[in-house]
């Protein structure tokens, strides 16, 4: 193993905050992330990186599984050294879900109704509680209606596709009639459909249920860190 005193400045810095990463999110961060923590613009640079710590015993990588990155050794002065272990755990065999932009945990906000995905998110398979990732989809949080449900804004919230919902679940509803959208409790009351906030100072909303559209069931949340 090299080193640690001779590995550039740079590869020490993505060393610590791979370990740092790891500690808190038992995962890998991506390329992406390990990039933005450490000033690096490119991720051709990145992966260099990475690379030459995978040379120097620190770093073992799999081309075969997303995030394939795990921690060989404690990094000096890092974590894992002062707890006395390792605190990472290894790299998991994510999978991708489609990130279909925004949903507000708010009041109801007009949206275009034919989105496409923007991107894709890496998801442990264990978020998804059995379902299949074919048909699991992601949305980003915009406001603070559910921040009793431990739903922040930035949050990426992670439902399955799904036209019917239970009283109590979770849901991403499409409101036909307004062409708007929003992150709610569902619960059905006779001749209506109340939608509940989970805030302290919002006050649910009632809706036509011919007129609300369940288009998912949220199954868990990813905390942006």
């Amino acid at each position: 193993m090299k080193d640690f005193s001779k590995l550039s400045e740079r590869q020490r810095n993505i060393l610590r905050y791979m370990e740092k990463y790891m500690s808190e999110n038992g995962f890998p961060p991506t390329i992406r992330q390990i990039g933005e923590a450490t000033g690096i613009n490119s991720t051709s640079v990145v992966n260099y990186n990475l690379n030459k710590l995978v040379q120097a015993g620190y770093l073992s990588r799999s081309s075969h599984v997303a995030r394939g990155l795990r921690l060989t050794q404690p990094v000096p002065g890092g974590d894992g050294k002062k707890s006395g272990r390792m605190a990472v755990q290894a790299a998991y065999n994510s999978v991708q879900v489609p990130l279909y932009g925004n949903i507000y945990a708010s009041e109801p906000v007009p949206v275009p109704e034919d989105i496409y995905p923007e991107d894709q998110v890496e998801v442990p398979p264990a978020l998804l509680g059995g379902v299949d990732p074919s048909e699991a989809y992601a949305l980003r949080v915009k406001g603070d209606s559910m921040v009793d449900a431990m739903i922040r804004e930035g949050d990426v919230v992670i439902l399955r596709s799904q036209q019917t919902a239970n009283n109590g679940d979770m849901v991403a509803v499409w409101l036909e009639d307004r062409s708007e959208t929003t992150l709610k409790y569902f619960f059905k009351e006779g001749s209506r459909i109340r939608l509940q906030p989970a805030h302290p100072h919002m006050q649910p909303i009632y809706v036509d249920p011919a007129t609300c559209r369940v288009r998912g069931k949220v199954l868990s949340i990813i905390r942006q860190v």
